[in-house]
């Protein structure tokens, strides 16, 4: 089965379910579905930023702070945190991630997702999917926070980056 054949939750304005279709079919219609952010540290505290492979059906080789991706029809959020970590990071094991908030996110122009943001520290080295992951580091969040200026970032990453930091800060 290929990413595009993956069964995916359409969801409303409300998180309701309303059918299920296709990954490919939802992102092609632009329908609105649901998808999970981590925010993995490491021991040192240092979050795990990646830049994302050529061929990922999304936001090709951009950079990202996250790592996640869709929730599988009839999936938890919780269990596609986990799921999604330990898949990207190439790790099993991990605790548990810790669930942080759930917003919408909607560019306007036909990317619309529901989105649960956890956070989950990785004290093991990690193994990322070469067909997820072209480059990754560990970063602190002070070089992250300068780097935001200068690479292309994920625009739902940079979104639920900004909603956790005004959280944290306000």
């Amino acid at each position: 089965m290929t990413p595009a054949d993956e069964i995916l939750d359409v969801v409303d304005e409300h998180d309701q379910v309303v059918g299920q279709l296709p990954r490919g079919e939802v992102y092609a219609d632009g329908l609105r579905h649901r998808c999970v952010f981590v925010l993995a540290r490491d021991a040192e505290g240092r979050i795990f930023v990646h830049r994302r492979t050529a061929t990922k059906m999304v936001y090709p080789s951009l950079h990202d702070m996250f790592v996640g991706g869709v929730v599988g029809a009839g999936e938890a959020y919780d269990d596609a945190a986990l799921r999604e970590a330990e898949e990207e990071l190439g790790v099993s094991g991990l605790p548990r991630p810790e669930f942080l908030f759930k917003f919408l996110y909607d560019d306007g122009a036909g990317h619309s997702w529901w989105s649960a943001v956890y956070e989950v520290r990785c004290a093991v080295p990690v193994h990322p999917q070469e067909e997820e992951v072209a480059w990754h580091a560990f970063l602190p969040e002070e070089e992250l926070e300068r780097r935001l200026g200068e690479w292309e970032w994920v625009p739902d990453g940079v979104a639920a980056y900004r909603l956790l930091r005004e959280r944290r800060t306000g």
